[in-house]
């Protein structure tokens, strides 16, 4: 749903155009292209868009959420705990709800066909999970850290190390997307896609803190992340069409 959360009316809103990232920001090259060139139309909400679906346990697998054992070998790369926590603007749990994440390898590629860029492919890892959110709110993930990869959107463009997350409500329109970085990562200032969050305290809240207590001695490195859906601290969202 993009920035729409539900009010108490039945409906969605449209809140945080000085959190989330606009349609348009040119610096990042695929908005110039996909960035609505006439105003919007708000199209009214049938009951599809606000029942719809419901997202449970079934059909999550038990290694769903641990991208390390997926498949009959390790990958390669620094094993790394992620885990949080989803609220609303109170603080209070989100619960149920089903969190998908999608990233690179610790070469920094996909394995996706989309992406031929010269780094090498891992065989054990595929760089997807998904798993629900408990009573609390809380999820956790098992993964290897991602590395960094050009993306010809600038002269010698390269991201910052980060995860897709993708968060769903009761039905199919409460979909948010959001980037998960890491602490001190020297692309930041280079990279539109996170400069695209114009507020310095949003920007803040896209990366996640090294995590001591949840790491694993000998083992995984934890980070966490948080996750607000909506309000002042709300985590930025991307929109539909960027």
């Amino acid at each position: 749903m993009a920035q729409q959360t539900r009010n108490i009316a039945g409906g969605y809103r449209r809140e945080g155009s000085e959190i989330h990232p606009p349609y348009l920001y040119p610096d990042y090259k695929g908005t110039r292209l996909r960035a609505p060139k006439k105003p919007l139309i708000i199209v009214p909400h049938t009951l599809s868009e606000l029942t719809g679906p419901l997202f449970g346990h079934t059909g999550i697998g038990p290694l769903d959420n641990d991208l390390t054992r997926q498949h009959e070998g390790e990958p390669l790369g620094e094993r790394i705990i992620v885990h949080g926590r989803v609220m609303d603007e109170d603080g209070r749990p989100v619960r149920n709800s089903l969190i998908e994440i999608w990233q690179a390898n610790a070469a920094g590629r996909y394995a996706h066909k989309g992406d031929q860029h010269p780094a090498p492919l891992d065989p054990n890892f595929s760089g997807a999970g998904r798993c629900m959110t408990d009573d609390e709110g809380y999820y956790r993930f098992i993964t290897i850290k991602p590395g960094a990869y050009p993306w010809g959107n600038h002269p010698n463009a390269w991201r910052p190390a980060h995860i897709h997350f993708s968060l769903f409500g009761p039905a199919f329109a409460t979909r948010l997307v959001t980037q998960m970085y890491f602490p001190g990562d020297p692309l930041f200032y280079q990279d539109p896609i996170f400069q695209s969050v114009r507020d310095p305290k949003a920007q803040k809240r896209l990366i996640s803190t090294f995590d001591l207590e949840t790491t694993v001695p000998e083992w995984a490195l934890a980070f966490r992340f948080d996750i607000v859906l909506r309000g002042r601290d709300a985590t930025p969202f991307e929109r539909p069409h960027a």
